[in-house]
């Protein structure tokens, strides 16, 4: 009876996997900032961040960006989103709706329960422990809800201060290439957090 009960909760466990559905889209908040769904009008501040030439650099994207570039990039954030193949969210604070950065999970593995974490801001608003506030909210988000054993991150080792944020986030680095899809980035390094979450 006993090999039983545990033969039972074992197979439960295999059966958990990650939970895809944004429907219902998640909105987040910090003690600072309001994680919430991209819109039409933040057209112009999509075009402004992915127009900076040293963020550009880091993601290994062009400068060719325009208003209309990015209208089409929000309108096809909007899909993937409908469609669960990432979610996304635009950083905002809680005094101003303007968008100041983005973060989102995607590049989902759900046969090993694996997410990859991205995220950019604003120069003007770096330096300031908000994107960290940011990827704290996002790490608990993705091991709560979409219920992920583990966390990808993608970033150039040129980027120092994302380097450093993921290391203090307790992100490790690792040899293994995980399912990368970056073709761009130079100096390209892997970084991963397991969840540490016991189940008894």
């Amino acid at each position: 009876m006993i090999t039983n009960i545990f033969t039972t909760s074992v197979n439960n466990l295999k059966a958990l996997k990650m939970v895809l559905d944004f429907k219902n889209f998640p909105k987040l908040t910090t003690e600072r900032l309001v994680l919430r769904n991209i819109e039409k009008t933040d057209a112009d501040l999509i075009h402004q961040l992915r127009s900076d030439e040293i963020v550009n650099a880091f993601v290994g994207r062009d400068n060719s960006s325009t208003v209309e570039k990015a209208k089409d990039y929000i309108l096809k954030i909007q899909n993937l989103i409908h469609q669960n193949e990432c979610i996304y969210w635009v950083i905002s604070l809680k005094e101003n709706n303007d968008l100041i950065g983005c973060i989102c999970l995607w590049n989902f593995d759900p046969e090993n329960e694996i997410v990859e974490i991205g995220y950019e801001m604003q120069p003007a608003f770096q330096g300031r422990g908000i994107m960290g506030e940011a990827i704290k909210k996002t790490i608990t988000y993705a091991f709560e809800e979409i219920k992920a054993k583990m966390i990808t991150a993608f970033p150039s080792s040129d980027n120092i201060h994302s380097v450093a944020l993921l290391k203090k986030l307790n992100f490790e680095p690792e040899d293994k290439k995980y399912n990368n899809t970056h073709k761009n980035i130079k100096n390209l390094v892997t970084y991963t957090l397991k969840n540490k979450t016991i189940v008894y």
